[in-house]
């Protein structure tokens, strides 16, 4: 019963982030002009904007027309996710959360990339003179997987050292009723 417990979330959470993502950028697609910018909170109008953009290749545009390539790594990601998802140990709950994140997250952008042969994106963030970076949902659910993931990693490490005996490096004391001299 637990296994079918930790496959629903997983599944759940990847659907969520698939839904939410695609929705998100459909309607973005259906109302908004290529390059068109919107600034939903005025006062952060300088650090963050709603702009439709588009990306061919990786994060930051690096990479750029690869995106039948990242279409293939997006597909090997969901399969390495597969097959490693049933070896988590009982109980991380973190770990399956990050891992459906980046999984719902690459099919987002894979969907994306077979639909309209690129990434939508919209998310502007911004440092005015220095970044702009336009980005999306799906990418953001990538990056807090791996956030949690490495969050999840430090958490084990720290229980295991916990339960791991100490060694202090001194030689236990010989028992007092035994007498070195032949």
């Amino acid at each position: 019963m637990q296994k079918v417990v930790y496959w629903a979330f997983f599944f759940i959470v990847i659907a969520l982030t698939l839904l939410i993502d695609q929705v998100t950028k459909t309607w973005i697609v259906n109302n908004m002009m290529m390059y068109e910018t919107r600034v939903p909170i005025p006062a952060l109008g300088d650090f963050f904007r709603i702009t439709r953009s588009f990306n061919t290749g990786a994060a930051f545009g690096i990479f750029a027309d690869a995106s039948d390539i990242f279409l293939v790594i997006a597909v090997v990601v969901v399969v390495v996710m597969l097959f490693f998802y049933p070896r988590i140990p009982h109980g991380q709950w973190l770990l399956r959360f990050g891992m459906g994140l980046i999984v719902g997250g690459a099919l987002g952008n894979a969907i994306d990339r077979m639909v309209y042969g690129h990434v939508v994106d919209f998310i502007n963030y911004r440092i005015p003179n220095v970044l702009s970076n336009v980005s999306n949902l799906a990418d953001h659910a990538i990056t807090g997987g791996v956030i949690l993931i490495l969050i999840d990693n430090i958490l084990q490490e720290r229980r295991a050292r916990r339960q791991k005996p100490q060694v202090t490096g001194a030689l236990p004391d010989a028992p007092a009723d035994t007498d070195p001299t032949p």
